[in-house]
């Protein structure tokens, strides 16, 4: 119990910071919306943390000796609301606990920020402290303020002085931690304390990899510096950052290396193993790049979608295809390690060089599990298995010692850590509990102390002004949206959210209605040309990506295909009577069997391939059935197939992700994701004639690192979802809190 509230001003739990003087709530730097009511609840759970407040107390203190007709209703909705910032619930709290007929107790671990004994009306101090921890130093310091950096330099020094007084102050809280941006966190009761986790960045633009695509947010470090990728300027680039301060700073890499993907740091600290995206092809390059400078190495005769270094770390242990080869780049050759089931990515090797582990992704189920190897690639087996339904284990890695490994898990949609025992004895035990998603795992190479993303993602949906030359923000109803088409009568529109939920409302955002179920996840939707049915790329948990058509006001979704290889990209023929579709590319599910675009009678069932397209995936076809759109494999060119003709003629070279025709057929708009500046195109049809609509610097706010491509209005204007913040680093030991 504080036994003098009045003089703290701010508490941190979690990646929440609470400032009682301002009533604001922070999470991971960014405000959060929280009423005037709730706050005043909250703030006195805090400042009791761990205690049971009850009801009489909490009206007495938030609303006064006054009688409250329906004070009952009003506690509730003001925890209700709590609850909702701070992403609890009461069935399994992490911040709040309910004492049925008693009251309310804040059970996580609170730590004091800052804090003043004087009056708080003219002055509200952020408290910085810097706590050694291992080898890392971590400063923790509140939101961003708005006082000059003047003011700001002098609030420093008297924070400096006043450093032993706060400390003593601090001390006088039994359940305060005084090293933490965010305090460790109690999952279900049954789990016991978790370990305190701090912020180590806040430039939040860490990579977050996508999983879909086989991109997994790598990372490694050699004890003073994490490598890890960092968006910039709409590409993933390769960056330091230092472990005891949280600086970054980008990795200046040759360009032979574009869009580099970081494999593994040799044993030694002095090598990186990274491989090079010149195409959106699953298997790249191997370069070996030294640390301190100098020329890269490619790695002769192998190409790859993963590496680490061996043991020894003079050779490399490659992933390709369903394959581990061995490569010595001494004389060039490879040999074969191991024949696996899927394919393997994030290869990690126990501390003595026995146990090779590493995460299969099934490119049918879209499953992530866990497996290891023998030193010698005789034994490989699953660990794990049946953990959880469908398995979502992935990026594993051990401790400097070997005593535990840490790995993630996605349950709900939201990831967490959990440890083994390095034996692989006993159940897992959770390392994190939310509010974030935690992912990609590192460990330090002495001690227990481990570093991992913290994913925080803010974005804003955006369409092009052509007379300002610049994105605007799009307002209402469709903020969420991901992927957006209007019905070609412009009365209705359909969406699909970040979550995979596919939605329908009038273009005025009236009768809004979910069309799917749950548990469907929907990738993209396309109206049929009377505006009746939708035809959509979906899948259930586990389960391929397949194309089902729903009826336009909602209902039953029926699969078309009745086969366990993935379809994709389904689009209505100018009668609606047939829809092309293609298969995915090897980044979203590398298999078996060839891909083209095929056709679907809906009157006869029969599937039918286009002539000629071999080689091409993403169909669209045009709104008066002339052509078909697609793009080829590698995603470098654009083409369109002549229905009348029979043939192909290419309209574009560059980098073509999701083509969208306008509504008046007479051009197709694509956004060419991977190259400089991520420009937006228009392509004249049929002239072919290649025009620049919009890329990176149309857009106004400057923090803008890069944006998706969401769809065309019903003046055919792009929209776009542009990203502002994706992450940062966070750190943790596992001894304690």
């Amino acid at each position: 119990m504080l036994s003098h509230p009045e003089i703290v001003s701010r508490f941190g739990f979690g990646v929440y910071e609470a400032d009682l003087q301002t009533g604001e709530l922070w999470r991971a730097g960014r405000k959060i919306k929280l009423q005037s009511q709730p706050f005043k609840v909250l703030a006195v759970l805090l400042e009791k943390a761990g205690e049971v407040v009850t009801r009489e107390e909490l009206q007495v203190r938030v609303w006064g000796t006054n009688i409250v007709v329906d004070f009952d209703h009003s506690l509730g909705t003001a925890i209700n609301k709590i609850r909702d910032a701070l992403g609890d619930t009461a069935d399994n709290p992490r911040f709040v606990e309910t004492l049925a007929k008693r009251g309310y107790r804040f059970i996580a671990s609170v730590t004091v920020l800052g804090g003043s004994l004087a009056t708080k009306a003219t002055e509200s101090m952020n408290l910085e402290l810097t706590a050694e921890s291992g080898s890392a130093q971590v400063v923790l310091q509140g939101p961003p303020g708005t006082s000059s950096q003047e003011d700001e330099l002098d609030v420093m020094r008297r924070r400096r002085r006043g450093f032993g007084f706060w400390l003593w102050i601090a001390m006088l809280v039994p359940l305060a931690v005084l090293a933490g941006l965010a305090g460790f966190y109690y999952g279900s009761r049954s789990t016991g304390p978790l370990p305190r986790i701090e912020r180590l960045t806040r430039i939040g633009r860490i990579a977050p990899g996508v999983q879909a695509m086989e991109s997994l947010p790598a990372s490694a470090t050699d004890g003073l510096r994490i490598y890890i990728p960092v968006i910039s300027g709409g590409r993933s680039v390769l960056a330091q950052v230092d472990v005891r301060t949280g600086a970054v700073e980008n990795l200046p890499l040759p360009s032979e290396i574009a869009s580099a993907t970081l494999g593994d740091l040799s044993p030694d600290g002095s090598i990186l193993l990274l491989r090079s995206h010149l195409s959106p092809e699953s298997e790249q390059s191997l370069w070996t790049v030294p640390v301190g400078g100098g020329s890269p190495l490619r790695v002769a005769n192998v190409v790859a979608h993963d590496a680490t270094w061996m043991p020894d770390g003079k050779s490399i242990l490659y992933a390709t295809g369903n394959q581990l080869l061995v490569s010595r780049p001494q004389d060039g050759t490879s040999s074969l390690f191991a024949k696996l089931p899927e394919r393997a990515f994030w290869l990690r090797w126990s501390p003595d060089g026995k146990v090779l582990r590493f995460t299969l992704l099934d490119p049918i189920k879209h499953t992530l599990g866990l497996w290891e190897a023998s030193s010698d690639g005789k034994s490989v087996r699953p660990i794990l298995s049946n953990w959880t339904r469908p398995s979502s284990e992935c990026c594993g890695i051990w401790t400097g010692d070997g005593k535990y490994f840490v790995f993630q898990s996605d349950r709900g949609g939201s990831s967490d850590l959990w440890r083994l025992d390095g034996r692989n004895t006993g159940e897992p035990k959770r390392v994190t509990n939310g509010p974030l998603s935690f992912v990609g795992p590192v460990t330090s190479r002495i001690g227990h102390r481990i570093f991992f993303l913290g994913l925080e993602t803010q974005s804003l949906l955006q369409r092009y002004d052509a007379g300002r030359h610049e994105f605007v923000p799009v307002p209402g109803f469709l903020a969420e949206a991901t992927r957006i088409e209007y019905s070609r009568d412009r009365q209705w529109v359909i969406w699909t959210d970040a979550a995979g939920k596919l939605w329908r409302a009038k273009g005025d955002g009236s009768e809004l209605i979910q069309i799917t179920p749950d548990s469907l996840q929907v990738f993209l939707a396309h109206w049929s040309p009377d505006g009746k049915r939708l035809a959509i790329m979906a899948k259930e948990s586990g389960k391929a990506w397949q194309i089902y058509l729903v009826p336009a006001d909602g209902g039953s979704p029926e699969r078309l295909l009745r086969e366990s290889r993935n379809a994709a990209d389904p689009s209505w023929s100018a009668d609606g009577q047939q829809i092309a579709f293609g298969r995915v590319t090897d980044i979203m599910g590398k298999e078996d069997g060839p891909r083209a675009i095929q056709i679907f009678d809906l009157r006869t069932r029969a599937v039918s391939t286009v002539p000629g397209s071999e080689g091409w995936f993403s169909p669209r076809w045009s709104p008066d059935g002339r052509y078909i759109a697609a793009v080829s494999l590698d995603q470098r060119k654009l083409a369109l197939f002549d229905t009348a003709l029979s043939t192909w003629r290419t309209i574009a070279e560059t980098t073509v992700a999701d083509p969208v025709w306008s509504s008046d057929g007479k051009a197709i708009f694509f956004h060419a994701s991977s190259a400089e500046m991520q420009p937006i195109y228009r392509v004249s049809i049929p002239g072919g004639r290649l025009e620049q609509i919009a890329n990176l610097s149309n857009f106004s706010r400057g923090d803008t690192e890069d944006y998706f491509f969401c769809g065309l209005t019903l003046e055919s204007v792009p929209i776009v979802r542009s990203r502002t913040r994706t992450g940062n680093l966070y750190t943790l030991d596992l001894d304690g809190p």
